[in-house]
């Protein structure tokens, strides 16, 4: 009886939708805009983040990878609280969270204030986000509708992409590195002012809980994995760190499998999904694919600003074939699933990634952009084939009563991508030596990875579907 007044309560208060839910939903794209824009602009200031806190590469990862961290750690999480407390509350206090340590970022007096606060704004960006994908599916209770809804929804990613290193590149050209974090501010509060009017609260509390053992456990593994990937180009004390950080990467992990072993089909990550082979090739391609990615967004706009080719400006526009690829493709991607084949679409989209990362890698220490805009051109190609399609085959994989909780996971394996790519090709970049000769080496390795996971995706989404 408790289980059907809550379900019933829940129901009564999401159905206070509001008439214009084209209002909820510009509440929810100003949301994701400014977290995906935040993103995109972040690699544009690393160059001149370093050059003003006299910052070394290892720090200048973490300002990338605390975010990623953080996002990547508690983005089950985030989903979780929402269904528990409610869509709007966490969707608010998510946004709010990240409005705040945005303003933290833009007045950070150090880079160690600059890295916590950065954490922050992950923290928020894990509470806003799935909790923004959630509020579309209650609103919109009409599958052809939430389709639509869910397409400019997902389009605002795409936007971001695309309009985010030209609009880094001219801030921080004009108003220095402070002002790509002064920007998202506003939107901030006028996405939090928003919600309290045009976003219907809802929650589906019953038969669910808080994993607390296994979130802790979590992300004691990925800090450390990350950590260990960082600090592994130091010498001394830096490598000690780093063989201390990966032992606790190992037990942590192993602890985390225990747990949730024991705890079943109510864990945080179930276990028992991994024993289908096709979604673990699936999990493992989308891990790849960010891996490579986003250590290219990462070190090529810093080194071409190190090396005095291009400034922030002429950096920002040169990464735009990348987004611009991705943009006009990645709306025909169901259709040409459809045409192609699954399998083409995640196995060749990734496939298509690494050649676009090994171009760059081999072209580094060629006079003219053009082979590093063609690779840019290949990896925008290559993930407006392959997201989508790895979404969808993700979720196909499983019975549909894990289908949420698939899609959940496919998105925390893509930001696990992202932060162990920022910190395994950052280090090698450094190892290295740095500059052309560092990106070298980190692109050819980083499409060497990309490659093999193009080949897990092609022999994984060959199995049967459970």
């Amino acid at each position: 009886m408790p289980a059907q007044m809550t379900a019933e309560k829940s129901r009564i208060v999401a159905s206070g939708a509001p008439a214009h839910r084209w209002l909820t939903l510009l509440t929810l794209c100003i949301a994701v805009l400014i977290a995906q824009l935040d993103t995109s602009v972040v690699n544009l200031g690393v160059h001149p983040i370093g050059d003003y806190f006299h910052a070394d590469i290892g720090a200048l990862q973490w300002v990338v990878d605390s975010y990623n961290l953080l996002y990547a750690v508690l983005l089950l999480t985030g989903g979780l609280l929402a269904d528990l407390y409610g869509r709007r509350r966490v969707f608010m206090a998510g946004a709010a969270l990240f409005t705040v340590s945005s303003l933290m970022c833009a007045i950070a007096p150090s880079v160690v204030i600059l890295i916590g606060a950065r954490a922050l704004s992950g923290v928020g960006a894990a509470l806003l986000l799935p909790a923004s994908l959630a509020i579309i599916r209650v609103v919109w209770t009409d599958a052809r509708e939430r389709g639509t809804a869910l397409g400019v929804w997902t389009g605002c990613n795409g936007l971001a992409l695309a309009i985010g290193p030209t609009l880094g590149g001219v801030l921080i050209e004009h108003f220095g590195w402070r002002s790509i974090f002064f920007v998202v501010v506003p939107l901030g509060i006028a996405a939090v002012i928003l919600a309290l009017w045009a976003v219907p609260e809802s929650s589906d509390p019953q038969n669910r809980r808080f994993d607390a053992t296994a979130q802790i456990l979590g992300a004691v593994a990925l800090g450390s994995l990350a950590l260990a990937a960082i600090e592994s180009h130091g010498a001394g004390g830096n490598a000690i760190l780093a063989v201390i950080s990966l032992v606790v990467a190992v037990a942590a992990s192993g602890l985390f499998i225990m747990v949730e072993r024991k705890i079943g089909a109510g864990a945080l990550v179930p276990l028992e999904m991994f024993s289908n082979s096709r979604f673990r090739g699936v999990i493992a391609a989308t891990t790849g694919m960010t891996f490579g990615m986003y250590g290219l967004i990462f070190l090529l706009p810093l080194t071409w600003q190190s090396a005095g080719r291009l400034d922030a400006v002429w950096a920002g526009i040169a990464l735009t074939p990348m987004a611009a690829v991705y943009v006009l493709v990645s709306p025909f991607s169901g259709w040409l699933s459809g045409k192609l084949g699954q399998r083409f679409m995640t196995g060749g989209g990734v496939a298509i990634i690494g050649l676009g990362v090994f171009l760059v890698g081999l072209t580094t220490q060629t006079a003219s952009l053009i082979g590093a805009e063609i690779g840019l051109a290949l990896t925008g190609l290559g993930m407006g084939l392959a997201t989508g399609p790895l979404m969808d085959a993700a979720v196909g994989a499983v019975s549909a009563a894990r289908s949420g909780t698939a899609a959940a996971l496919i998105n925390t394996a893509r930001m696990i991508g992202a932060t162990i790519g920022v910190a395994v090709l950052g280090a090698l970049y450094s190892i290295t030596g740095g500059g052309t000769e560092g990106l070298r080496a980190a692109m050819l390795v980083g499409g060497v990875v990309q490659l093999a996971c193009a080949t897990t995706a092609w022999f994984a989404t060959a199995a049967k579907t459970a």
